[in-house]
């Protein structure tokens, strides 16, 4: 019942954020658009995962992420209504809809500049399009590494970079990922970002680099003076996610094609079905 309340809280929240929209003389912003669209998204993928689990599975599952999505919405509402001011303006007649997903399209996705974990000749690759600041990209990782500690000579795993404008340090975190492997350590601190990425700062990052033994002299200067090759790597892998349909964040593709699962009973099916093939 918890699940069914906070899935139709965000449709509501959405239903709000467009009627701002409407009486907006200006029309949709783009980043109102990425919020909507994002969230729409993701109430598909919760309805999803909600139809596949059992009775005992959704009293259990985690709903921290929700509520803290649920609170950072209502938040940018209330600022869309204050700068809309009066009534007015036009409906909008040709708002974006979310396209129906084609799971069955393989799409090449090279891993190029990004670290790839577990072997390279693995028969399943995971490549994610995450957005560091988002609070379902970190709720949906654990069942990754699940599936990583599962696999290990089965499966590797790649991160791409999808930071979405109202997300302002969701850049940063991936360059403090790109840092931290300048010492080996990409995964660990992509894996501690994740782990809870409420609160991102440059101090988080450089608390985060000495907790995993890093040289954070070396971590902070490598965070600032490659500055340019991190928004270099950054710039090409949205460029990659708009030619791969990338409508949100978490998107991930299985050997190339969209994938709703999110929970690791669902990855363990699918990738079940790949290895036996």
């Amino acid at each position: 019942m918890q699940n069914k309340i906070l899935t139709w809280g965000l449709v509501i929240i959405i239903g709000v954020s467009l009627g701002v929209v409407i009486l907006s003389k200006k029309g949709p912003s783009p980043q109102m658009q990425e919020l909507i669209q994002q969230q729409v998204e993701t109430v598909h993928i919760l309805k999803n995962i909600e139809e596949g689990m059992s009775g005992e599975e959704k009293r259990k599952r985690d709903l921290s992420a929700i509520l803290v999505t649920l609170q950072d919405l209502q938040q940018r509402v209330t600022a869309l209504e204050a700068k809309a001011g009066g009534v007015g303006g036009d409906v909008i007649r040709n708002f974006p809809q979310r396209p129906q997903e084609d799971y069955t399209k393989e799409y090449t996705i090279s891993a190029a500049h990004s670290p790839v974990r577990g072997p390279k000749d693995a028969p399943v690759t995971i490549v994610e399009f995450v957005d560091f600041q988002c609070p379902f990209c970190a709720r949906f990782h654990p069942p990754i590494q699940e599936v990583l500690e599962t696999y290990p000579k089965e499966v590797n795993y790649v991160l791409k970079n999808f930071p979405l404008s109202f997300h302002p340090q969701a850049k940063p975190a991936a360059k403090a990922a790109f840092a931290a492997g300048e010492q080996g350590k990409y995964w660990e601190m992509a894996d501690a970002i994740l782990k809870d990425n409420s609160n991102l700062s440059e101090d988080r990052f450089k608390q985060l680099a000495q907790d995993l033994g890093l040289n954070v002299d070396k971590f902070l200067k490598d965070y600032k003076d490659k500055d340019a090759q991190w928004e270099e790597w950054i710039a090409a892998d949205m460029a990659l996610g708009g030619e791969v349909d990338v409508r949100g964040t978490p998107t991930f593709y299985l050997n190339g094609k969209k994938t709703g699962a999110r929970d690791f009973s669902s990855y363990k099916k699918e990738i079940d079905a790949i290895l036996k093939k």
